[in-house]
Parts: structure tokens; C-alpha cells; sequence
């Protein structure tokens, strides 16, 4: 069953990758840093050549143009800036993504009035859209690893279950001392596989409850937004606890996502081949949108099998996850 793993190797990988910066990000960012300073330099000494290339009238104060190369190469002394502190120097990073988006944008409502010839786009290719995945996916690393430290050491997963209650005003601790809980982390309502999971729940409910097993669905909305989204998929009568927080999440060891886990090919391939997003749609991120999802089966306040997502794509069988004989993963 995809993603059930024990719990160690699970938090250990997860607390090592969380923790450190990724050797190709500095890396990144000294190329975007060499490449602004290149193309800055290359318009301050030939103000009017990317005119002529695209068969341009070149324009009557190449002052203008040549300041606008300084501010390039100036963006590239930031960008090596901040390869070598990315998690401290973020905004740099950020800033230039901006720029990365808003120069396109801009300049397509300038070719589409007339003011630029289409061709004078191809520059965008290098100084823009080639920049953009990498840029995000540098910035999604810095919010896990700051998310990481924010959290500091490990919370007690006992301590967190007894001091969670539930809609009703439960205590997840002293329910599963009465009998096993299916605690299941969302992302968030608006994330198809969320709502997959959710109607899966619904589905599954009667042999979950046949077995004993008591459902719980951790959300980071609102009280309100949860039972919206039970309602929605049938699972009013399942319990819910409101996370926004993520003290649960944490306490479980569910980490934030990496780029390609949270939007990678996978994840695109079963949302629109597989037909999810067509089933369920997709709504307003609540909560913190790289935050990934996972099951537990909950006994006596330690966890007894886990379904830990490695994409935000994977699915888990919550009957299967239930049923405590040993699976092919094995057990927590």
C-alpha cells in the first residue's frame, strides 16, 4: 500500500530533508546571479542591439535602457546574496519571482496594444519563464525548513492527543483508550485528493464501523469549514477536529511537501487523466497549502499503522489501513 512505512524511517528522512538546504538551490541562484549580471552588462554597452535584433526602432535616450541594465545586474549581486543564506534572504528570492511574473505579464498587454512586436518576447524565455519553477520550488523548501524550525522539538504525540478535542469535546486521548481511532489529516478543503479522501471515508464507513474503528478527520479550517466538507461527502456523522494550528499534524510527524510531491507529474496525471479533479473539483486553499496529508490507526495514544502521503496524489484504503494483520509495507 503506497505511503505506509514505519514511522522512524518515515521521521527521520523527513526531519533530514526539512533541516538542511538542498545543494542545488545555491547552485540556482549563483546561475540566476551570473546570468543578470551577464545580460545587465551586455545592455549597458549595447543599449540599442536588442532593438535591432527584433527589428525595433531603438529609442532616443539609451540612458534610459542602460539604467534598466543596472537594475538587472543589480537583482543578480541579490540573487548571490542570497545563495549563500536562502532561508534568512528569502525575500530576494521573492522579489525577483515578482519581477520574473509581473515582466510577462506586462509585456503581453503591450504586444497585444500594439506597442511591441510579439518577437520581442523571445527574450522573456531566459530572463523569465525559465526562471519560475526553480524560484518556486526554492521558496517552498524555505517554508519547510523555517516551518521546521518553528516547530522545534518533536511534540509528544500523548500530549497532543489529550490536550485535542474533538467538535464535540472529545479528547482524542480518551477516545483511543476506548477503542481504535482512524485519525485522517487533510490538507485542505479545496484539494481534490482531500475531497477524494473524504468521500472515501464515507464510502469505507461501514465496515470501519463494523470493525470498531471510530473515524476522526483533522482539517486546519474552521469548525465550520470542516462540516461543510463532511456534509459535502457524506460523512456527517463522522467526527472532526479543527487544526489550524497543526499541532496534530506535527505531532504525527506529517511534513510539508516538496514541490514535485505537491504538484509533480504524478499528481497532475491522476488529477486530470485519472479523472479526480473532474469528480470532486478544487476550491480555496485553508490552511497551509504544503502541508501533506496521512492516516493513523490510533490505539491507547500511540500509533499503531500509519499512511504517510509521499505525494498529495496517493490514496490511501482506510479498511485495509485498519485491518491490523501485517500488510506488505508492514506495520508501525
Amino acid at each position: 500500500m503506497t505511503g505506509n512505512i514505519p514511522a522512524a524511517a518515515t521521521d527521520s528522512t523527513a526531519a533530514d530533508s526539512a533541516v538542511t538546504v538542498p545543494g542545488w538551490v545555491p547552485v540556482v541562484l549563483y546561475a540566476a546571479a551570473l546570468y543578470n549580471l551577464a545580460w545587465g552588462l551586455f545592455v549597458i554597452l549595447f543599449p540599442t542591439l536588442p532593438f535591432r535584433f527584433v527589428g525595433m526602432e531603438p529609442p532616443n535616450y539609451p540612458a534610459l535602457v542602460q539604467c534598466l541594465g543596472m537594475i538587472v545586474g543589480v537583482y543578480g549581486v541579490g540573487y548571490a546574496l542570497a545563495a549563500r543564506d536562502p532561508v534568512t534572504l528569502w525575500p530576494l528570492i521573492f522579489v525577483g519571482l515578482l519581477g520574473k511574473i509581473l515582466g510577462p505579464i506586462g509585456f503581453v498587454y503591450a504586444a497585444s496594444i500594439g506597442e511591441f512586436p510579439w518577437v520581442a518576447g523571445l527574450t522573456i524565455l531566459t530572463n523569465d519563464l525559465a526562471w519560475w519553477l526553480p524560484f518556486i520550488a526554492i521558496l517552498v523548501q524555505v517554508v519547510r525548513i523555517q516551518d521546521h524550525r518553528q516547530a522545534g522539538p518533536g511534540l509528544e504525540l500523548e500530549q497532543v492527543l489529550g490536550e485535542t478535542r474533538t467538535a464535540k469535546g472529545e479528547s482524542l486521548l480518551d477516545l483511543s483508550r476506548q477503542q481504535d481511532l482512524l485519525v485522517v489529516c487533510v490538507r485542505h478543503s479545496g484539494c481534490t485528493y482531500c475531497r477524494e479522501a473524504v468521500h472515501d471515508l464515507a464510502q469505507q464507513q461501514s465496515v470501519l464501523k463494523s470493525a470498531g474503528v471510530r473515524t476522526i478527520v483533522v482539517h486546519m479550517g474552521s469548525p465550520a469549514q470542516g462540516q461543510e466538507m463532511l456534509q459535502r461527502y457524506g460523512c456527517e456523522g463522522i467526527d472532526m477536529v479543527s487544526d489550524p494550528s497543526r499541532r496534530v499534524y506535527q505531532a504525527l510527524r506529517l511534513r510539508l511537501g516538496s514541490l514535485s510531491e505537491l504538484f509533480g507529474i504524478r499528481v497532475f496525471w491522476r488529477a486530470l487523466l485519472g479523472g479526480t479533479v473532474f469528480r470532486f473539483g478544487f476550491g480555496r486553499i485553508v490552511g497551509n497549502a504544503l502541508q501533506m496529508p496521512g492516516a493513523f490507526v490510533i490505539r491507547n495514544g500511540q500509533i499503531q499503522r500509519a499512511f504517510r502521503h509521499r505525494t498529495s496524489a496517493d490514496r490511501a484504503n482506510f479498511a485495509e489501513l485498519c485491518d491490523l494483520r501485517p500488510s506488505r509495507a508492514g506495520s508501525v
